[in-house]
């Protein structure tokens, strides 16, 4: 076959350890503030909660009724990676469910997002792996050997992904974070998120929110 069919690279360089130890201590909802790029459409939920997940991505892209490069790739995956699916704009038809996640559980993946629906939740469950998508489908798809790429530059809820990105996947969300930019996200993150700590604790002590944020006097300033 041409790679006009399947077009494969080898798995990216995998992000600093430390680095993703510190991603792991933030939340994307801090992140959130202040960064404005990677975040995956809000469609794309857990499917099991209270899982927070950071690891380096490796891309999928698979056409609508096909899995055929996925379950090939997963061979080829392991610890520190996180593996991100593009459907190429196909919401019906479910790639991921209970086969897969058992062998991605087996290499070691951290976890999955799939721009898409998943199949077999309990399976998903049993197997206690964190994993992300647009929510369950009982219809799913099949080996075609219609084509797909592996490691490829993918759009994930319109977020723009790139193989060899930081991903910090959690309750509320999934980013991908661009090299080049994760010190600075992981320096401002830290940073807001001990400034929140501090408010937190205000608000808990009896400090109301308004007066700490600004937003009384706001208001009152501009009040008849």
């Amino acid at each position: 076959m041409s790679n006009l069919i399947y077009k494969t690279n080898p798995m990216p360089e995998k992000i600093e350890q430390s680095k993703l130890d510190r991603l792991a201590k933030l939340e994307t909802a801090t992140i959130g503030h202040f960064y404005h790029f990677g975040f995956a459409a809000p469609a794309i939920q857990p499917v099991l909660r209270g899982k927070v997940v950071t690891g380096t991505v490796c891309t999928l892209a698979i056409p609508g009724l096909d899995s055929t490069l996925l379950h090939h790739c997963l061979s080829e995956v392991g610890p520190g990676y996180f593996m991100a699916v593009d459907r190429l704009g196909d919401t019906k038809y479910a790639c991921w469910g209970g086969g897969v996640t058992r062998m991605a559980a087996m290499m070691g993946l951290e976890g999955g997002c799939v721009d898409g629906p998943h199949t077999d939740t309990l399976e998903i469950e049993e197997q206690d792996f964190a994993m992300w998508s647009r929510g369950a489908s009982p219809v799913t798809t099949r080996l075609y050997n219609s084509g797909g790429g592996f490691n490829v530059p993918v759009c994930i809820g319109g977020a723009a992904v790139l193989p060899g990105y930081a991903v910090l996947a959690d309750d509320s969300g999934v980013l991908f974070i661009a090299p080049e930019d994760l010190d600075a996200v992981l320096a401002e993150g830290e940073t807001r998120t001990e400034r929140g700590r501090i408010s937190e604790a205000k608000i808990t002590d009896g400090t109301h929110l308004g007066q700490m944020s600004g937003a009384t006097k706001m208001v009152q300033d501009k009040s008849a």
